[in-house]
């Protein structure tokens, strides 16, 4: 499929506006006193202005400034999701500076790296548990001169030459201000379409994370092609949970919203997700194939306990409702009984789930498995995948609740154009592509063609209607002994669809044939082992259960079910350790890495073959 050269230095603009930075303070200016942030202090839900955005901004901007930060010169934040990230964000972006997330659960060590690489002088932490990485590696980033506190607390009395407390920062700030105001302004009126807007740390998986620059061109793209595409409203409730540091998290709770005027709603923590989301009830969501496999575990648990007629109203219901999701055009008496399971079940699990408003959520970052979606499509929940990397500016395609290609990732974005390799590699070009790694030209010109295409490392085909179907990763495609080329994702998402089954791995290049490696969801194990009695003091003694394995065993062979021979799995481990997003194994989205599993679990692996 040929395609020419894009073009990617045409203007764009979103409502008269080239960057980011001055769209948002119109957007503050213009919404001033309404709300555009909520979060929970005491329990209690509160709520945070426009207004209120820009003047805090304004003044950490001005600290900045004062405390020597240049014009392109990374910020790094290290802090859960709260209105005062988005506050400094947008401060270091309308001085010229360039905010760079790092993500909570990196180690002092990682944070070193990510200090030195970046050349920052300038180090927000959120609390004294992320400072202590700061004291416990500081000989490792000499270049960090000044480290800003968010919270006090457990720190009463403690002073450090390089640390200053982030009250402090804004009163230095508005003391900056009052004494020669206007240079926040002067500062944001020298951006450029073509500067960087933020940095975005890549996860590492093939070696030292590598700083992506996502350009204000890149963004003010996403949200035209994003007009073009998808539905938005002022009135939009939206909750931010996944972590900032992710460039989709950053453009759904950030750029969108500053675009659109909807209202972001803090989760207290990575722990409360789910009851927050009863509490906002949003209109629009996004997530990662991990949080709707894991609502899915759960809506499994209620239907268990909730007794034999319980489950036969739920079966019932969800049956009439993948009926309906499914008829391109239902008859009366489909519709009818649509309504009737609608009023009697299915409305009041989406309230019970939070989604009794969700007018569209979206999953992205990872492979989601297409039984999935339709499940949630049953519950009248309007899923839709899209598909985008780092490198993409967070999103390349998306299909819509009106044409929804279960299946497939959809098709592009207005602007953006795709063409396959003769290997299969998936090409990416428009004005989404980044503007390149931080400085490493060497890493930037291996992840381009000479012409200006995006190597995406991803293996896909475009359909005749122009949808994208991803297969898997170049680099994860299995070769067999036998000479079969194998892309494990579709088996991978196959077994995932199953409660009982957090994350699967499989295995088989240069041997005879495939294996897997199984994440159990503890939840959901640990309640078919109570319910059955049988016995096991932690979660390696439940992994070892034979019980469980057999349960484990069952769930492989109806997914085998769906393959050739070549593809079927012969043989499978429970990995016994519960992982959490702290483990290198996961990345921060709950993406198992497949090196780092082969690698640590490579004793599992043996036993397989060597049986």
């Amino acid at each position: 499929m040929e395609m020419t050269r894009v073009n990617r230095h045409d203007p764009i603009t979103f409502d008269g506006h080239a960057n980011m930075v001055a769209l948002w303070a119109a957007r503050c200016a213009q919404y001033g006193k309404r709300t555009a942030h909520r979060e929970k202090r005491l329990g209690i839900w509160q709520a945070h202005s426009w207004a209120e955005w820009f003047d805090t901004s304004r003044r950490i901007g001005r600290a900045l400034m004062a405390l020597g930060v240049k014009r392109g010169e990374p910020v790094l934040i290290l802090s859960e999701d709260r209105r005062e990230w988005l506050y400094i964000d947008l401060a270091a972006a309308a001085i010229g500076a360039i905010p760079a997330g790092v993500y909570t659960t990196d180690s002092a060590k990682q944070l070193a790296y990510l200090a030195a690489d970046s050349g920052a002088s300038v180090l927000f932490v959120e609390n004294d548990e992320q400072l202590d990485k700061y004291l416990t590696a500081r000989a490792d980033m000499p270049g960090v001169k000044h480290v800003v506190v968010l919270d006090r607390d457990g720190l009463a009395g403690f002073s450090h030459p390089n640390v200053i407390f982030y009250d402090d920062l804004l009163a230095m700030g508005g003391e900056q201000e009052a004494a020669d105001p206007g240079l926040f302004e002067a500062a944001m009126a020298e951006i450029r379409p073509e500067d960087p807007r933020m940095l975005i740390y890549t996860s590492g998986t093939t070696g030292p994370p590598k700083g992506a620059i996502i350009t204000h061109r890149n963004m003010i793209f996403q949200l035209v092609a994003g007009r073009q595409t998808l539905d938005f409203s002022e009135t939009d409730e939206q909750l931010c949970f996944l972590p900032l540091c992710h460039v989709l998290e950053r453009l759904v709770s950030v750029e969108a919203p500053i675009a659109n005027g909807s209202t972001v709603n803090f989760a207290e923590s990575p722990e409360t997700v789910f009851e927050n989301l009863q509490e906002v009830n949003p209109d629009t969501f996004s997530g990662v194939p991990r949080i709707w496999e894991k609502i899915y575990s759960r809506v499994m648990i209620m239907r268990a306990d909730a007794g034999p007629v319980g489950r036969r109203a739920f079966d019932w219901a969800l049956a009439i409702g993948d009926r309906h999701a499914r008829a391109e055009r239902p008859g009366l008496g489909l519709r009818l009984a649509h309504k009737i399971a609608d009023v009697l079940v299915l409305a009041n699990l989406r309230r019970m789930l939070g989604f009794a408003n969700a007018r569209r959520v979206t999953s992205g970052a990872a492979p989601i498995s297409p039984d999935l979606i339709r499940w949630f499509a049953a519950l009248g929940v309007p899923l839709v995948e899209g598909y985008g990397m780092t490198e993409t500016g967070g999103v390349a395609t998306v299909n819509t609740v009106a044409d929804n290609r279960i299946g497939t990732v959809g098709p592009a974005l207005p602007g953006v154009e795709m063409k396959i390799t003769d290997e299969g590699e998936l090409l990416i070009g428009g004005p989404c592509v980044f503007g390149g790694y931080w400085n490493k030209p060497e890493k930037t010109a291996e992840t381009m063609t000479e012409d200006g295409w995006l190597k995406t490392g991803d293996v896909g085909r475009i359909g005749n209607d122009g949808a994208l179907t991803i297969t898997g990763r170049m680099k994860d495609i299995i070769i067999t002994a036998g000479g079969k080329n194998i892309t494990p994702a579709e088996i991978e998402n196959k077994l995932k669809f199953s409660p009982y089954v957090s994350d699967a791995v499989v295995i088989g290049d240069k041997r005879k044939y495939l294996t897997c490696l199984i994440m159990i969801d503890q939840e959901n194990v640990e309640k078919f082992a109570q319910d059955r009695a049988v016995p096991f003091s932690d979660f390696a003694s439940l992994t070892r259960a034979p019980e469980v394995r057999e349960l484990i065993a069952g769930v492989v062979a109806e997914v085998n079910k769906d393959f050739a021979q070549v593809e079927q799995i012969k043989d499978f481990r429970l990995i016994d350790i519960l992982l959490t997003a702290e483990d290198e194994e996961l990345t921060p989205t709950m993406k198992l890495k497949r090196n780092f599993v082969n690698e640590r679990h490579k004793g599992l692996i043996g036993e397989m073959y060597d049986a």
